[in-house]
């Protein structure tokens, strides 16, 4: 069934409404960014469609008529149903929209996603992505509950329950106040040292921490922290006060280590001290779209750095 002839655009319609609940032309032609003489000239034309006289015009404003008041009535559901019709199609267009969810440890997050997004972007402008940060525990835990569609995490092994990809590797360094006694050491400190001594740690779960750990444990039980912080920012800045020694990711000691304000200690042997960066996801949904190709350009970058 077609539009019958005569039948009014809607924007005039919204305006006659206007006038109604505004209760004065000049006012309506305001709230709709015209000239009052513009608002005047499309109620007029209006009115020539539907045959009805709609406004009364006198000097001192214009009234409606009880055929425009009728026709108010008659345009309001219309109105309120071209609204809804709106915003299902807008819903519907957002529903279209390529989504990727994506979990970050925070070195990570601060490091690496940002040049990796824009490689993402530059080839896949309508992907909407969102970002959560977190430490690598709780990134591993969004991608199992699938509140994330694949995650990066740092740490010395792969999840056994997740697929899981290496990117990359990246060096640690342990790091100590320019007052600390350690800073004026020539020869530097043994890893069975390191392990011995009360260091500033992250929290359980961090990827950081596991890798440190790890390294350590193989020259001793490590000593008790001499305290957990929640970021990597916190133990930088508790490192220069020369509470204790720090072992962090170069990527974020290297601005304090060129400034001076921390200084980095060699180990007396040599030992590795780094922890992988990797891409996960679950198994039963393999990466593809967006999502593989973040991976991809991802792995491509560690490789070439």
């Amino acid at each position: 069934m077609t539009l019958p002839p005569g039948t009014p655009d809607l924007d005039v319609l919204d305006l006659l409404v206007s006038v109604a609940e505004l209760g004065s032309l000049g006012a309506a032609a305001r709230r709709h960014g015209i000239s009052q003489p513009a608002a005047s000239m499309r109620i007029s034309a209006l009115e020539r469609r539907l045959h009805l006289r709609l406004l009364d015009r006198g000097p001192t404003g214009s009234a409606l008529t009880d055929a425009g008041r009728a026709v108010v009535d008659h345009a309001r559901p219309v109105l309120e149903s071209a609204r809804s019709f709106g915003t299902a199609v807008a819903a519907l267009r957002a529903d279209n929209v390529p989504r990727l969810r994506i979990a970050a440890s925070k070195t990570i997050a601060d490091h690496r996603i940002p040049q990796w997004l824009q490689v993402l972007r530059g080839a896949h402008p309508e992907v909407a992505v969102a970002l959560e940060v977190a430490n690598s525990s709780q990134v591993l835990e969004l991608v199992r509950r699938e509140a994330a569609d694949l995650g990066f995490v740092e740490g010395p092994h792969p999840p056994a329950d997740l697929g899981s990809r290496v990117l990359g590797t990246d060096e640690l360094v342990v790091v100590v106040s320019p007052a600390h006694p350690w800073a004026r050491r020539r020869g530097g400190v043994s890893p069975r040292e390191l392990a011995a001594t009360p260091l500033l740690w992250r929290e359980p779960g961090s990827g950081t921490r596991d890798a440190v750990r790890e390294v350590l444990a193989g020259f001793g039980e490590p000593a008790r922290p001499a305290a957990e912080l929640g970021s990597a920012a916190t133990i930088i800045a508790a490192a220069r006060t020369a509470v204790a020694p720090a072992v962090v990711s170069r990527l974020i000691a290297a601005p304090e280590l060129e400034r001076g304000t921390l200084v980095e200690v060699s180990l007396t042997e040599s030992t590795a001290l780094t922890r992988r960066f990797r891409v996960v996801w679950r198994p039963r949904f393999p990466l593809s779209g967006p999502a593989r190709l973040l991976a991809e350009i991802a792995e491509r970058t560690e490789s070439d750095g």
